[in-house]
């Protein structure tokens, strides 16, 4: 391969590979976020990274939303963004998998809330959002994020 050559493979290589990265990477647009999605259960996989931490959760047969959702705290400065009527319209998903990939925020979002390393094990539960129509992959892109008496709103910073 001649100088001219190499040179237009390097330049032409990440335009070729942004139809990959922008499949890798889901926006807030392929997601219901006129439907909230309540999931609970146990942490099978988890992966404490950037772009944003991802977990597998495993999830009980014949989950239900639990009574008082919409009276749980959650951070102030969540609340103007969704807050508690979001909690209030969530409801499980009609498709039944078992196993969900969970979208946590970006790690510096993480740390800010002072989010503790989410490990294999721990249970958790999360109001959220799935692709339109509940087509596709179990995803699950968290709102609000519950572990123990803890409430977090990663789509909002705590400050």
């Amino acid at each position: 391969m001649n100088r001219r050559e190499l040179v237009l493979a390097s330049l032409a290589a990440p335009a070729l590979s942004l139809p990959l990265l922008a499949r890798a990477h889901h926006g807030w647009a392929s997601f219901d976020q006129d439907r909230p999605i309540y999931l609970e259960g146990r942490v099978t996989k988890a992966k404490w990274q950037n772009p944003h931490a991802e977990l597998e959760l495993e999830v009980p047969a014949g989950l239900k939303v639990p009574a008082g959702l919409a009276q749980r705290s959650i951070p102030a400065q969540s609340a103007p963004v969704v807050g508690k009527a979001l909690l209030a319209r969530a409801v499980v998903p009609n498709r039944k998998d078992r196993r969900w990939e969970i979208e946590l925020a970006p790690l510096t979002r993480m740390n800010a809330w002072n989010v503790a390393e989410i490990k294999v094990g721990n249970a958790i539960s999360v109001v959220g959002f799935i692709f339109k129509e509940e087509k596709g992959e179990p995803i699950l892109r968290v709102e609000y994020l519950f572990v123990g008496s803890q409430a977090y709103g990663l789509r909002s910073s705590p400050v």
